[in-house]
């Protein structure tokens, strides 16, 4: 009469893909963390949000590369961390992270955006080398302190410089326009990296329009030396009609369109592994932010599921 067991499963995996399978090679994993937060948190719940949205992708299969990633995908569920000490978290984030990154090609889904720094420090030691980093956000994240802190959401960048993480020519960020003094919303240019302001990229959108955008990209890398490329995407990069539901919206932002864009076109980079930070599911409304959290992850995981193939 069978094995007794109900018929139940656990569908609140990215893709309803499964859980902890060591075989498979692409991943993701959540970093439920936000004490770093510094206007509006809640960034803790987004990723179980952004799994939840995830299951409106059906099959999986992308339009653009025409693969679904879900044969190659596991979910290897959130870490468990401390909420209240800041270097803890730093701490834990990035020794799970080592045997993680080891065994699978991971797509992160944060949490605030200090969980990049312990990531980065990870990858560097993976690798033994600094990475080259695309970063999607509408603020700098070069400042020295944030609001009295020494480490935190606004100054992950600042350290990731700092400790040699990154190739400061191969740093490009996208979507940056938030108020903040020169030396630091500059410093990515001055450091020899590239900043494309939100400014600079308004009403560019589509293949053509944003070519520049993308060949610049490849530029730097290939210059570089072809590092590995590391991809932190802020949900706040996009404009807040396409994103509400996060912790410090800025007004002015991208296109979900240009991000999916350009995604789309680096997507024959050497990318190691990306991370999607600062979706706060309480600010959201009828889900636009998680849906777009979700999309923008599904694409990149997509683009590696036909690298694969």
């Amino acid at each position: 009469m069978g094995t007794g067991r109900l018929p139940f499963v656990s569908r609140n995996t990215f893709l309803a893909a499964p859980a902890n399978d060591a075989s498979r090679p692409l991943a993701v994993a959540g970093i439920p963390y936000d004490g770093a937060t510094t206007n509006r948190p809640g960034a803790r719940f987004g990723p179980d949000a952004i799994r939840r949205a995830s299951h409106m992708l059906c099959d999986g299969i992308h339009p653009h590369f025409d693969v679904s990633p879900l044969a190659r995908l596991t979910d290897l569920g959130d870490l468990d961390l401390p909420q209240t000490q800041h270097a803890a978290m730093q701490a834990a984030v990035q020794a799970a992270a080592a045997p993680a990154i080891a065994r699978h090609h991971l797509c992160w889904l944060g949490g605030d955006h200090s969980v990049t720094l312990p990531l980065l420090r990870a990858y560097r030691a993976h690798f033994g080398r600094p990475l080259a980093i695309v970063h999607f956000d509408a603020h700098c994240d070069t400042w020295t302190e944030h609001f009295g802190e020494p480490s935190g959401h606004g100054t992950w960048l600042h350290e990731a410089l700092e400790e040699k993480l990154v190739v400061p020519a191969a740093t490009v960020q996208l979507g940056i326009r938030s108020s903040g003094e020169r030396s630091a919303r500059e410093r990515v240019d001055i450091e020899g990296g590239r900043i494309f302001t939100a400014r600079e990229l308004r009403g560019r959108d589509g293949v053509s329009a944003l070519s520049d955008v993308s060949a610049e990209i490849r530029r730097r890398v290939a210059a570089a030396g072809n590092p590995p490329v590391y991809l932190t995407l802020d949900i706040d990069c996009l404009d807040p009609a396409f994103a509400p539901g996060t912790g410090t919206p800025e007004p002015g932002g991208l296109a979900s369109s240009q991000v999916l864009t350009i995604l789309e076109e680096l997507a024959d980079l050497s990318w190691c592994g990306m991370d999607l930070v600062e979706v706060s599911p309480a600010y959201d409304h009828a889900e636009l932010t998680t849906l777009a959290a979700a999309t923008f992850a599904w694409t990149y995981l997509s683009s590696r599921a036909a690298r694969l193939r």
